[in-house]
């Protein structure tokens, strides 16, 4: 078991990395604005479903393996870029709706959930940052390196849920009035394209 100094110094930090700027937070702060709350929400939960994935690849030392591997760090990140180049062409060619329908209807929730999945496991800097974050809060003296490392991932699972969670909520706020307007839901749309395809960008040009 983690000391419980360790756990809460990790979640605040790791609550704290939540706001930091970054792909996956914008990518929820968009998606909030132009969908609304419930799909925000459903994408950090996808986001979150990512975050096992590593979690259980870094306990089990696949992570190392990969980060090691140039190829695989490419091939990962160009699938990302062209995911984020797509999302932000259907932004772009998005028409404006202000017809009054639920949160989240515009698009399935499987279609969201996966979007979070998708966005968090094509993005190979989350690989090099949990190689890099999570042995820091580590120690063989307290026995087997493994169930720290998954108890490490469910306090960063929490403090993602914690900071994106808050991200989506006021967001969709935000956009709540802005997509009352078809001229600002147009403006909207251009916007996260445009994020969108700054996002694939930096994401291609990324280095190990």
């Amino acid at each position: 078991m983690l000391p419980v100094d360790v756990a809460i110094s990790f979640l605040g930090i790791a609550i704290l990395l939540g706001y930091s700027p970054g792909p996956d937070n914008v990518f929820v702060l968009m998606q909030s604005a132009m969908q609304g709350r419930r799909a925000g929400m459903l994408v950090v939960l996808g986001l979150c479903t990512g975050l096992i994935v590593h979690t259980t690849a870094i306990a089990f030392g696949l992570a190392a393996v990969f980060a090691a591997s140039a190829t695989a760090f490419t091939v990962l990140k160009l699938v990302g870029a062209a995911y984020l180049l797509y999302m932000a062409y259907g932004a772009f060619n998005a028409p404006a709706d202000t017809a009054d329908k639920p949160e989240g209807e515009r698009l399935a929730a499987g279609s969201l959930y996966l979007r979070g999945i998708v966005m968090n496991l094509t993005n190979p800097k989350v690989v090099l940052f949990f190689l890099a974050f999570l042995p820091q809060f580590v120690s063989t003296e307290r026995g087997p390196l493994a169930p720290q490392f998954f108890q490490l991932g469910a306090l960063f699972i929490l403090a993602t849920l914690i900071a994106f969670g808050s991200i989506a909520w006021f967001a969709a706020t935000a956009g709540q009035f802005l997509r009352k307007s078809a001229r600002a839901q147009i403006a909207l749309n251009r916007i996260a394209a445009t994020v969108f395809a700054g996002l694939a960008l930096k994401l291609a040009m990324a280095q190990r």
